[in-house]
């Protein structure tokens, strides 16, 4: 539940929910019996409100076919909805002890600044990040664990994307970036350098507002409640269009809009 909930999301916004979750829903049995518009609801305004949808989906299969047990093996993990590269390695990585690369942004970075002398990571590689990480892992399953998690906090940390604390680490002696003279991005060396997603004046900021509206209202809304969110018509009708199609809203017989399942 945390490791989906902070994805893409700060953990200091992540807790308070994550804590409230875990105390109404301790058990997958437990989020699988609410309905999905409550969990919907108890998202709040974390983002990516489909992560919530496809929680509430893992949570129904691991009631069901899984004795209300998180699977702790990769390859079961990956058939969950939702659950991708990253999730299904840091859950046996962190809870069950499983000896396996686990690779976030920061890990990216590290990785690519002290073995490769990049400044920054690039555009995500699964295969090879993945290949890249699972060389330097320790060999002793418990050591690996306490690796994994330390090189995530160390690129959090240290090894952060602006202003490095290079002279506080401890592997600096062994950076390619720093012997390098820590090199800026060069398109020509190191290729198309991702871009920061923007949020103002996108769908998915139009989406935000119009989940904002139908999150605080049991029972479902008029239209007009759903028109006065953003000025601009046609991205209005997109975006509403596409929470329906996600299963992020519904809508009565009679026109109203509420959140998934209330019709």
């Amino acid at each position: 539940m945390s490791e989906v909930m902070s994805q893409q999301t700060p953990m200091s916004r992540v807790e308070p929910v994550w804590r409230e979750w875990l105390e109404k829903w301790p058990l997958p049995s437990d989020l699988a019996a609410e309905p999905a518009a409550e969990v919907v609801r108890a998202w709040g305004k974390l983002g990516y409100p489909r992560r919530a949808l496809r929680l509430h989906e893992c949570a129904q299969i691991i009631a069901q076919d899984f004795h209300d047990t998180v699977p702790s093996d990769v390859e079961t993990l990956l058939s969950l909805p939702g659950i991708g590269a990253y999730t299904a390695r840091a859950v046996a990585c962190f809870a069950y002890g499983e000896n396996v690369p686990v690779v976030d942004t920061n890990v990216r970075r590290v990785v690519a600044r002290v073995h490769r002398g990049h400044p920054e990571q690039g555009k995500p590689r699964e295969k090879k990040d993945l290949a890249e990480v699972a060389e330097i892992l320790p060999t002793d399953a418990e050591t690996g664990v306490r690796f994994s998690a330390a090189l995530m906090e160390f690129g959090a940390l240290v090894c952060t994307s602006r202003n490095p604390r290079c002279e506080d680490c401890p592997i600096a002696d062994d950076c390619a970036w720093l012997a390098l003279g820590k090199p800026e991005w060069d398109k020509e060396t190191h290729g198309e350098k991702p871009t920061p997603q923007k949020f103002t004046g996108t769908d998915r900021q139009v989406r935000g507002l119009l989940m904002d509206v139908v999150r605080e209202t049991v029972g479902g809304v008029e239209k007009a409640a759903l028109d006065v969110v953003w000025p601009d018509p046609v991205q209005r009708e997109r975006a509403l269009q596409s929470l329906l199609d996600d299963g992020l809203m519904s809508r009565s017989d009679s026109g109203l809009y509420g959140l998934a399942g209330e019709f």
